[in-house]
């Protein structure tokens, strides 16, 4: 046998054999916020328009992105609030600061935007013992 029919038949001995499928589904995407996991519960086979809030919190639990949290050692508690945010329709944005009273101060020093400090800019000017002399011309 040739050189090329050993190829062709390495290549066709190689084309039968398959690897078994995985078994293991994929690992669920690590959202940055909790905005996101939300986007993401929400947008989970979002067709039918007209269907209820209780439906919607519902289907958006079962999404896998939020699989690992509903399963954590909170997960009752997670579902419960995850189903009341979806559900609600305030206003979220600044409750903290409306409501300062109802947290602790760790997470209201997190809200605090850092201050930047002012940085100086300084001209360094080299010695002039350091410079090389320019050609005269």
């Amino acid at each position: 046998m040739g050189q090329t029919q050993s190829d062709a038949a390495a290549e066709a001995g190689s084309n039968t054999e398959q690897s078994p499928p995985s078994i293991e589904p994929p690992p669920s995407p690590v959202a940055s916020s909790m905005e996101a996991l939300v986007a993401e519960a929400m947008a989970t086979g979002d067709n039918d328009s007209e269907e209820s809030l209780e439906e919607k919190a519902q289907r958006a639990l079962n999404c896998p992105c939020v699989a690992d949290l509903r399963k954590g050692p909170c997960g009752v508690q997670f579902s419960e609030a995850f189903v009341c945010f979806i559900k609600s329709t305030a206003e979220e944005k600044n409750c903290i600061k409306a409501n300062p009273d109802a947290f602790t101060k760790d997470i209201l020093d997190e809200e605090k935007e850092p201050e930047e400090e002012k940085v100086q800019d300084y001209k360094i000017i080299p010695p002039s013992w350091s410079r090389e002399p320019r050609p005269k011309n």
